[in-house]
């Protein structure tokens, strides 16, 4: 399982040879759903443990974004990270500005009235180190379609976590050789915690309690398979690119999707396959590297950054238009096909063939 924590640490590596990045701004892909997209931020404090990372804190603080269909798109477009964070990402990049991220252009309105209802939700996780900001693309996308998504920031275990008060920690956790089993412990925790805020408070009126999926990136997809096993609230879960164990039957659909690399072959994937019983899907992206399941697909070339070989957009939707059909499918019952993408390879057949050989 260290794999996937020297992945996400390889993802933001700099390489020399880089060209310069211009000073224009970037911007994510629109969402293509028919709904306008509102966005809020939530400060939740765990009380009733310590935060692993930081032995000095007796709570535990997590940051959440929450994405939502809007009534109307009014306020601003919501910022994409605080200085801080764009910062600290940046900063192994000397040739990249490091307030570039600040620029980049979002789509969902800044605290724009909620669209009335009960909504199905979507709890993601993002990859080791990464900000949950990486994961806006996807979550604009799914609210735009009508599910309200919150993307949960494990603190210490990001480059930067801004909070309300102006603190920005750092990733405590980043460390050689950390153990992923107790990072996906954790995060189940932070999860679990915060559906029960979630639902317990103001905006479970807007949560449809018996649609909840989870979406987890890298040590994300780890985690959203360990959630499931703990918590059956979460009806299906998708694994982003992530090395992960799964040692008990998991009876719930599920699909991974991943770079060539996580063709039927690769350790992990191969095990833990044979305990998914329920529904299951295992694709591969030709042209993708570990990163390109979430917004460094785009913000990468457009910062001058060495990126995966396949156009970044392209990624994006192939991405998009996978979990949107599997979301659908399982939480809403809407059977919709997916445009056949030449790059994508659906070892689904394979891997349960594989499986049974090994």
């Amino acid at each position: 399982m260290r794999r996937t924590l020297a992945i996400a640490a390889m993802s933001l590596a700099v390489l020399a040879a880089a060209p310069p990045a211009h000073a224009a701004d970037v911007a994510l892909p629109k969402p293509t759903g028919p709904r306008p997209v509102g966005t809020t931020s939530l400060h939740l404090v765990d009380s009733s443990r310590p935060d692993p990372w930081n032995p000095e804190a007796s709570e535990r603080e997590l940051m959440v974004s929450l994405w939502y269909p809007a009534k109307r798109a009014v306020g601003r477009p919501a910022p994409y990270m605080t200085p801080q964070e764009s910062a600290a990402v940046l900063k192994d990049f000397s040739n990249v500005p490091p307030d570039a991220l600040i620029r980049t252009r979002t789509y969902a309105r800044l605290d724009a009235p909620v669209s009335p209802g009960r909504h199905p939700l979507v709890v993601m996780s993002p990859g080791f180190s990464f900000p949950r900001a990486t994961l806006t693309s996807l979550a604009e996308e799914f609210a735009s379609r009508g599910y309200l998504v919150a993307a949960v920031e494990h603190t210490y275990e990001s480059v930067a976590t801004t909070f309300p008060d102006g603190r920005t920690t750092t990733c405590l956790a980043c460390v050689k050789g950390q153990d992923s089993v107790k990072v996906a412990a954790g995060r189940v925790k932070d999860v679990r915690f915060v559906l029960g805020e979630l639902v317990k408070g103001r905006w479970g009126r807007a949560i449809d309690r018996s649609r909840i999926a989870m979406v987890g990136h890298s040590m994300g997809g780890y985690a959203t398979a360990q959630t499931m096993l703990a918590d059956t609230r979460i009806k299906a879960g998708v694994n982003l690119d992530g090395t992960f164990a799964l040692d008990e039957p998991l009876d719930r659909p599920f699909m991974l999707v991943g770079a060539p690399g996580h063709a039927p072959g690769y350790g992990s994937w191969d095990k833990a396959w044979i305990n998914l019983k329920g529904w299951k899907r295992w694709i591969t992206v030709a042209g993708t590297d570990h990163a390109a399941f979430v917004d460094y697909a785009v913000l990468r070339p457009q910062l001058g950054l060495p990126a995966q070989q396949l156009d970044g957009a392209r990624a994006l939707r192939i991405t998009r238009a996978h979990l949107v059909s599997f979301l659908d499918r399982h939480l809403l019952g809407k059977r919709a096909p997916v445009e056949d993408y030449p790059e994508v390879s659906d070892h689904t057949r394979n891997a349960s063939a594989f499986s049974e050989a090994h």
